[in-house]
């Protein structure tokens, strides 16, 4: 079974590279977001945050100490199941990549500038919290709200943040879909969502639920961001679900994750983009 989705992991990569033209914003109407592609997608410069937060990365993969957590993951059992695994062993499976971490960062950044504003972020699966350093790094008026099932993960989550000095991150623990649909009930301040990053449960079922949750809740210009479109048939079907969606207008695969736009305004287009390191 692991051995057939890593075929499918690396045909999707072949078939990425195939049709992924659009490497510098050539076709896109829209101003925002050839801007995007052109400038932010395409940035290779190392911000002063980077550094840092992938030292802490690192110290997470030396990490040998051993935790119980609660595994709600891909089985999607809303008990979760109870297992023991090393720090290190779940930074080197479940840590998002630097490329995307960083790539998130360069996207809140540009964001916060153009909107010159802080901006509400919500993100779907906290884990050991490196991501949700990247998306709170970029200015420390935002608000980051992460959502994660383990509170054993939560622990180590916010002692990374602690050593980073963020002071703009709040959580919520519990099987996600709980509290996120709490969350849709009395949104409050974290409404409208200008950029919500979905790295929860790997599943067809579980993604288009929390798309269909988040994309009446985000701004015009606001983007979800949905990790891992190509892990697995189920995935890709969700993907192709989700940029389908009559309130979606405009989605970008950049293969290891895939963002849609909600605004009114942009053609209805599909984007093929190989993104930099």
């Amino acid at each position: 079974m692991a051995k057939n989705a890593e075929i499918h992991r690396a045909l999707a990569f072949v078939r990425h590279r195939l049709t992924a033209w659009n490497t510098s914003g050539e076709g896109i109407h829209s101003p925002y977001l050839f801007e995007l592609v052109r400038f932010i997608l395409r940035d290779e410069n190392s911000y002063y945050c980077f550094a840092e937060i992938e030292r802490r990365r690192e110290l997470l993969l030396a990490c040998e100490d051993a935790l119980e957590v609660i595994d709600y993951g891909s089985q999607g059992s809303p008990e979760g199941k109870k297992i023991t695994r090393r720090v290190c062993d779940i930074a080197r499976t479940h840590l998002e990549s630097p490329r995307i971490a960083r790539t998130l960062f360069r996207i809140v950044n540009w964001m916060t500038g153009r909107e010159k504003r802080p901006l509400n972020i919500i993100e779907l699966g906290t884990s050991l919290g490196i991501t949700t350093a990247y998306l709170a790094a970029a200015d420390s008026r935002n608000q980051v709200l992460t959502f994660e099932g383990s509170g054993e993960l939560l622990k180590i989550a916010q002692g990374i943040w602690r050593a980073l000095k963020m002071e703009n991150i709040e959580w919520r623990e519990g099987p996600i879909d709980g509290t996120l649909l709490s969350f849709a009930h009395a949104p409050a301040e974290y409404t409208p969502i200008d950029l919500a990053f979905v790295d929860a449960n790997h599943t067809y079922e579980a993604t288009v639920r929390y798309a269909d949750v988040l994309l009446p809740m985000l701004a015009e210009k606001g983007v979800l961001v949905i990790d891992d479109i190509h892990y697995s048939e189920p995935m890709e079907r969700a993907w192709e679900e989700l940029k389908n969606d009559p309130r979606v207008t405009t989605s970008m695969d950049l293969y290891h994750a895939g963002l849609l736009f909600v605004d009114p305004h942009y053609l209805k287009r599909h984007y093929g983009i190989r993104i930099k390191n």
